[in-house]
């Protein structure tokens, strides 16, 4: 259990991502796909109907003693938090209204972040976008770990702890990583999830608070759902940077575990997602992809093999801004 996994640096590849030319072949092959782009109609209404039930849950649980408010935490409302951060993902692409409708897109982003309970909407936004653009672009794309990551969390233990501080890592690294100036939107995002968070410690006390952002921090750590993390871009076999998982966690998460055919078409939701693959079939049944999020979270503790630095780095040029 103590011995270092055998990678240490990151899988260096000189190649442009995959995803461009697929797109490219798929969209030549089946000029259809297209109409698959474009807002999702049912995504604001479930997503409305999530964070009003965590609300609701914010009033049950506010006498409940602290065992319970960590435990419908981490097996309740950290489910429909994370869920929401998935969703938020979809909204970050503009497919709730469309990409005429941004302004909308946004401020919706910053109504499905409420449940959350720290703001995360807007910086999510901010550093998405040079994931798509820039998919392991080295100090670009801030999904990929740091070189401490990937040297210290080598054994079993630490990485089942990097595991648990997920939610730290994410959060910080993009200030180490590749820090951008504090957005306007993110001000905003920080004013309205805090004065939520004020209105419902003033309606029903602190219980209610913690059961949010606990529910979320946990949940965005060692748990069943958060195993897309590690199964969409860490390189479980060698010459492949992203996989896909078709499991029954999907109908939680917006359909993230079709990965594969999201960075090929970021811009279709991951509602249709299913009918990209059913129509692409010859571009994705032959290609790896995961059958289990929870085995995916064993193979990466106990797979010696396996780490922070399974991943696939490139050096990349800054794309002009139009």
């Amino acid at each position: 259990m103590g011995n270092r996994v055998t990678r240490e640096d990151f899988e260096w590849v000189y190649t442009e991502q995959p995803h461009t030319q697929r797109r490219k072949e798929i969209l030549a092959k089946y000029p259809e796909i297209k109409t698959l782009m474009g807002p999702d109609p049912h995504l604001k209404w479930i997503v409305s109907g999530m964070v009003f039930t965590q609300l609701l849950a914010c009033y049950l649980v506010k006498d409940l003693s602290w065992k319970w408010i960590f435990f419908w935490a981490y097996a309740f409302g950290g489910c429909i938090n994370h869920s929401l951060t998935l969703a938020i993902h979809d909204i970050s692409h503009n497919v709730a209204f469309g990409n005429k409708q941004a302004k909308w897109n946004r401020w919706f982003a910053v109504f499905a972040n409420l449940p959350i309970g720290i703001p995360y909407s807007a910086s999510f936004k901010k550093y998405h976008i040079d994931h798509h653009r820039y998919l392991g672009g080295d100090s670009l794309d801030v999904d990929i770990p740091t070189d401490f990551e990937g040297w210290f969390f080598c054994t079993p233990l630490r990485k089942l702890l990097w595991l648990i501080l997920q939610p730290l890592f994410y959060s910080l690294r993009p200030l180490y990583v590749n820090p951008k100036a504090v957005t306007r939107m993110e001000i905003l995002n920080a004013l309205v999830q805090f004065s939520i968070d004020l209105i419902i410690y003033y309606l029903w006390g602190l219980k209610p608070v913690i059961y949010l952002i606990a529910g979320t921090i946990l949940c965005l750590g060692f748990h069943p759902i958060s195993g897309h993390f590690i199964a969409e871009h860490y390189m479980f076999l060698k010459g492949y940077e992203t996989y896909s998982y078709y499991g029954p966690l999907n109908w939680l998460t917006f359909n993230v575990g079709y990965h594969m055919e999201h960075h090929d078409f970021p811009s279709i939701p991951g509602c249709r997602l299913p009918i990209v693959k059913k129509i692409a079939a010859e571009y994705y049944d032959n290609l790896p992809h995961h059958q289990s999020w929870i085995r995916v979270l064993w193979d990466f503790v106990f797979d010696d093999t396996l780490g922070p630095y399974s991943r696939v780095k490139r050096l990349c040029k800054l794309a002009k801004e139009s």
